[in-house]
């Protein structure tokens, strides 16, 4: 696979007529020394003359966050530093090759930059989330490399990973084992994948398969429980499958802001029966998982 030739195509998408002016909006920053806090709210602090609301407004909806640029707060549909602070205590990135595969805007590659890796790299085709991270990276100033492309493309890279975290992605696969397998081959010997999907309950091996939507998410194919995730794990080659943490996602962790457009979980439950998505199906849950590469 011709990755440089697909990166040129790509590049070619922050033309796009909805994106050229968020780029243009990039283009003025103004540029200075800044001091940084990558905590639960990743902060940019310092003098700016600019409006930085403005700019931030344009790149709406910020789906993962929370950041603050100065004294602009983008209160994100996800507080994900829930979610990264559950899994904090399985990894140590200290000199390894990490992929963070479903990136987003870069959040939680943000937070992993007090690992020291020796390399971090984000996949994600959308030229909206990587136009979001390079504007808080405008100010980080990190060495992150922000790839537009997707779990497809990760095994033909020119690095094999050491670790891959894969969040929010498998379900929204519809051959979830093949996408398993790309991530198998993406892993340098003894690498180790960190994935998060939603489950059901049950001891038996089988999935839900959503009629047309799950939580009114239509490319939600396969709901599994975790025995047929484990299942499914072992398929696709790895020789370890550990379960880490379970969670249910509430209101907390997940909601409507002004910094969104569109509806949210509040919107995606049945409003009489809240351990039900709009669907009649249960309500998401997710599992967090560590795959393991022994060869």
């Amino acid at each position: 696979m011709d990755l440089e030739k697909l990166r040129q195509e790509r590049e070619k998408w922050l033309t796009w007529k909805n994106i050229k002016p968020l780029r243009d909006a990039l283009d003025n920053l103004e540029s200075g020394t800044y001091n940084i806090e990558l905590g639960d709210v990743v902060k940019i602090e310092g003098e700016y003359e600019g409006d930085i609301k403005e700019v931030a407004k344009m790149m709406m909806p910020w789906r993962k966050g929370p950041f603050e640029l100065f004294d602009t707060f983008i209160d994100t549909e996800w507080q994900s530093n829930i979610k990264y602070n559950l899994l904090r205590k399985h990894f140590n990135l200290k000199d390894k090759r990490v992929a963070d595969i479903g990136c987003n805007n870069g959040y939680y590659m943000f937070r992993m930059l007090e690992d020291k890796p020796a390399l971090l790299v984000g996949f994600d085709p959308s030229p909206l989330y990587r136009t979001q991270f390079d504007f808080i990276n405008h100010f980080v100033k990190s060495d992150i490399v922000y790839e537009m492309l997707g779990v497809e493309h990760a095994e033909f890279y020119e690095e094999k990973f050491d670790t891959i975290f894969c969040l929010g992605v498998l379900y929204h696969r519809s051959d979830p084992v093949a996408m398993l397998k790309q991530l198998f081959r993406s892993l340098d010997k003894k690498g180790e994948v960190i994935l998060d999907t939603f489950y059901i309950d049950g001891d038996e091996e089988y999935a839900l398969c959503p009629e047309s939507s799950y939580s009114k998410i239509p490319n939600i194919y396969f709901v599994p429980t975790i025995k047929a995730l484990k299942h499914w794990c072992l398929r696709a080659g790895f020789d370890s499958f550990e379960v880490l943490e379970t969670s249910k996602t509430d209101a907390e962790e997940q909601r409507k802001t002004e910094w969104i457009e569109g509806q949210s979980l509040e919107d995606f439950l049945d409003p009489e029966d809240k351990t039900k998505t709009f669907e009649g199906y249960p309500a998401p849950q997710r599992v967090y998982v560590r795959l393991i590469k022994d060869k």
